[in-house]
C-alpha cells in the first residue's frame, strides 16, 4: 500500500526532488508517493498552478521503483488536485514522464512538442470518454 501526499515544508521537497533526480523549482507544489509502512519514496510528481492552466513539471517514480500502475494513480491524483482549484487545462513539457504514462492520465501530444491535457468532465464522476485500459496505452 502507499498513500499520496503533498509535500509540506521545503525541507522535504528539497529531499523528495533530489530523490527522483529533478531540480526543485521554486513555488511549484510537490506531491510524494510513500510506502505506507517503511515511509520508503516510491515517486512524486512536481507541478505548479496558474490562471492560464496548471504545468506538470516531473511525474517520476523513485529509482527501481517500477509500478505503472501506482505512477497512474499519482497522476491523477496530480491532475485531479490542479482541476478542483478550477483549472482544468494542463501542460507538460516531453520530458515530463514517460510518454505512455503521460498518455495513460490524460495528456496528448501538443504543438509545441509537449503534451496538453483538458480535464473538463475528467474528476465529475462519468467518464466521458476518458476512461482507458491501462493494458493497451
Amino acid at each position: 500500500m502507499f498513500r499520496i501526499a503533498p509535500v509540506q515544508t521545503e525541507e522535504e521537497k528539497r529531499e523528495v526532488t533530489s530523490s527522483l533526480g529533478i531540480p526543485s523549482r521554486d513555488g511549484a507544489f510537490v506531491y510524494a508517493m510513500r510506502d505506507m509502512e517503511d515511509g520508503h519514496l516510491l515517486g512524486g510528481s512536481q507541478f505548479d498552478i496558474a490562471k492560464d492552466g496548471g504545468t506538470l513539471f516531473d511525474l517520476r517514480p523513485a529509482p527501481g521503483i517500477e509500478d505503472f500502475e501506482a505512477m497512474f494513480i499519482l497522476g491523477r491524483a496530480t491532475l485531479d488536485f490542479i482541476d478542483r482549484t478550477g483549472t482544468h487545462l494542463c501542460r507538460a513539457a516531453k520530458d515530463a514522464g514517460e510518454e505512455r504514462l503521460l498518455r495513460a492520465v490524460g495528456f496528448r501530444p501538443s504543438e509545441d512538442g509537449g503534451y496538453l491535457c483538458d480535464m473538463t468532465g475528467m474528476f465529475d464522476g462519468h467518464c466521458d470518454g476518458h476512461a482507458l485500459d491501462l493494458h493497451t496505452v
